[in-house]
């Protein structure tokens, strides 16, 4: 059992080269995609990574629910988790507005995070995990911006924590942090 975290800016590369890893790891991947169709623009991200994955892959679309589909897992060498930055915003957007920084909702995602990564580490193969990285950029602008950045920095720092591996990936090139570069 492995964990791999690459994490990197928006439009970095970062899923391509999880993609790249998945593809060199195993010959059975599970794709784990966490988007959800919003818009025009969101459907042409979600039909770029399609069409950038093997037909052979298996797919697990769950935009909210990271725990409780683990059990899936264990009929595929490599579990490819993308990513963990749309499944925040997907569980912050799940709350109402009047409610947001609430910290019983912090505690809450931080929670199906750990128990998630907790369930990773029972699996026999290897899972690659995207993140974007927030700590880049300023503090942002909005209480809802500042709340994602917040919650996704603390999940971050807990995944790369518990990863073998963590690659950053700036301007389309895999930097390697933490482990050894395959």
């Amino acid at each position: 059992m492995s964990i791999i975290m690459v994490t990197g800016g928006v439009r970095s590369g970062k899923s391509a080269f999880a993609e790249q890893l998945a593809g060199e790891n195993g010959t059975s991947v599970l794709y784990i995609a966490t988007g959800v169709n919003t818009d025009i623009e969101m459907e042409e991200r979600i039909a770029l990574h399609r069409a950038r994955r093997p037909e052979a892959w298996g797919l697990l679309e769950t935009p909210l629910d990271i725990v409780g589909p683990a059990g899936e897992y264990e009929n595929y060498e490599t579990v490819l988790f993308d990513c963990v930055s749309t499944w925040i915003t997907n569980q912050l957007l799940a709350v109402p507005e009047e409610e947001w920084r609430a910290e019983v909702h912090t505690r809450n995602i931080i929670a199906q995070a750990d128990a998630w990564l907790e369930r990773l580490r029972t699996y026999k193969g290897c899972a690659i995990i995207v993140s974007s990285e927030t700590g880049l950029g300023g503090v942002a602008m909005s209480r809802l911006g500042r709340w994602f950045q917040d919650v996704l920095g603390t999940v971050n720092q807990r995944i790369a924590t518990q990863a073998d591996e963590v690659y950053a990936v700036l301007s389309g090139i895999p930097l390697c942090l933490k482990g050894e570069r395959r």
